[in-house]
């Protein structure tokens, strides 16, 4: 499998490839760990200012912008909507053209947002064992299954990565899968 390297050749984030005859659970969660992972491994090796630069004009869209967006998304499903948890928003609403956790703010690291990003998905998973994927949780007056969720997560970071893609390659010619 190829992966992109930072300079120095580390590569911390080790990204595996989701099996091939797993059961549905199995296989739904190994995908969505997966581009999971591609979203680390778009975001490793790079400092701050590369982190919360907007590589790709008009776009206001940075990697930071990204790994908080998403740390916004893991918390909506997995907490608010799936454990039914009254949680705040992580990243509170700047009344920008892009809320949900897009824009960037001064006082927020990427140190800090890596590791809410990764909280996160640590309750998210500790939500989620143990569920059946036919367990079902409200959802604006209709009721979503795991399997749902999960299927709905798979495409947020499906369509994420690409945008990490096409922002890393204009950061530093980064590329890879």
């Amino acid at each position: 499998m190829a992966t992109e390297r930072p300079a120095d050749g580390h590569v911390s984030v080790e990204r595996q490839r989701p099996p091939t005859t797993a059961d549905e659970a199995t296989t739904l969660a190994a995908w969505l760990d997966f581009y999971r992972d591609t979203l680390a491994l778009k975001c490793e090796g790079l400092d701050e200012p590369q982190l919360r630069t907007a590589s790709a004009p008009p776009s206001e869209l940075t990697l930071l912008g990204l790994v908080q967006h998403l740390t916004e998304v893991e918390r909506a499903w997995f907490r608010r909507t799936l454990a039914g948890e009254d949680v705040p928003s992580v990243y509170p609403s700047t009344g920008g053209e892009h809320d949900e956790g897009f824009d960037l703010l001064d006082d927020v690291s990427a140190e800090q947002a890596m590791t809410a990003w990764r909280e996160e998905i640590a309750v998210a998973k500790r939500n989620c064992a143990g569920r059946v994927l036919d367990s079902t949780a409200p959802f604006h007056g209709m009721e979503v299954s795991l399997r749902w969720i999960y299927t709905h997560m798979i495409a947020e970071y499906a369509r994420h990565a690409g945008h990490a893609d096409l922002l890393r390659e204009r950061i530093d010619g980064g590329t890879g899968v």
